[in-house]
């Protein structure tokens, strides 16, 4: 099932076809919420009291042309965004995974399809996109196995970490500076369950700058599998229904993001996610991919 938010937060479920969505707001009134962030995570948390009313509303309704509503962000305001650092075996590049590492990135970042991603004004050396396979946690996690992990998922969805380079004390540990801008979390256009992704570990991640391809690349290069992934990350903090884990990214391909670039991130069976970069301050960097970047990453320099 894929599920959206539309116009003014309203929640929906996309019909097979994917050209239509259907309203579920009146199915759902049960549900207790104080906002759209809560109100998704809600569901996931009740998911198996809701799920064969939603799949029935969604045969038996007409739903709303697609094109006719605006997509929001599937979870608006999740209650954390963890990434996963320097996850990738870069193709192959690196002949054993580096040691296991991750991030918080600030949950109020969240944008969905169509919107801004706004440059800040630090003086950053340049800012990245890395296209990231986004899941979405089901039920509570606090010390899983990795043999366990798997019944704690609840779907996919498409993410960007927006990343501001350069920024902070040199040497210093930069990740507040550098990924948890207002803007920096892009994800949609929805939230599919993990039945419409058979096998998350070998997922085909693209990432699109106007129209140029930049990223290509497949979760089957990660250096650390998601069921390790959520088991370690479990042993840290307690992972709970809506919340977000980007699974981090392949760095060949990276490349600058600035002033009126349009951004398209896809992959089969999460759909298109769009969005636009806005920097008033108009700075720009060598178009196309960011290759000492990607050398660097690779252990090539």
């Amino acid at each position: 099932m894929k599920l959206v938010f539309f116009n003014d937060y309203r929640l929906g479920v996309l019909k097979k076809d994917e050209d239509r969505v259907v309203d579920m707001t009146l199915a759902l009134e049960e549900i207790p919420r104080v906002g759209p962030g809560d109100y998704m995570c809600r569901l996931i948390e009740r998911w198996d009291g809701f799920k064969v009313r939603l799949e029935r509303n969604a045969i038996d309704l007409p739903g709303i042309p697609l094109s006719e509503v605006q997509l929001r962000a599937p979870i608006p305001k999740p209650g954390k965004i963890l990434c996963m650092a320097a996850n990738y075996l870069e193709n192959g590049a690196l002949s054993e995974p580096r040691p296991i590492n991750g991030f918080l990135k600030n949950p109020s970042g969240v944008i969905g399809d169509g919107e801004t991603i706004h440059l800040p004004a630090a003086e950053a050396t340049i800012f990245h996109h890395e296209a990231e396979l986004g899941l979405v946690i089901g039920k509570k996690a606090r010390n899983v196995s990795e043999d366990e992990a798997s019944k704690h998922i609840f779907g996919y969805v498409n993410f960007i970490d927006v990343s501001a380079r350069g920024l902070g004390p040199a040497g210093a540990d930069t990740f507040l500076q550098g990924k948890s801008y207002h803007y920096f979390a892009p994800m949609g256009p929805y939230l599919a369950t993990a039945d419409e992704v058979p096998n998350p570990q070998d997922v085909a991640v693209r990432l699109w700058v106007n129209d140029e391809l930049h990223q290509d690349y497949s979760t089957s290069d990660m250096g650390h599998s998601i069921p390790k992934t959520i088991a370690w990350l479990s042993t840290i903090v307690t992972l709970n229904p809506g919340d977000v884990i980007a699974l981090g990214t392949n760095h060949q391909g990276l490349g600058a993001l600035q002033d009126g670039d349009k951004v398209e991130r896809e992959s089969p069976g999460l759909g298109r996610l769009t969005n636009y970069v806005s920097d008033p301050r108009k700075r720009e960097w060598p178009r196309g991919i960011d290759q000492e970047m990607a050398d660097r990453v690779a252990g090539r320099i």
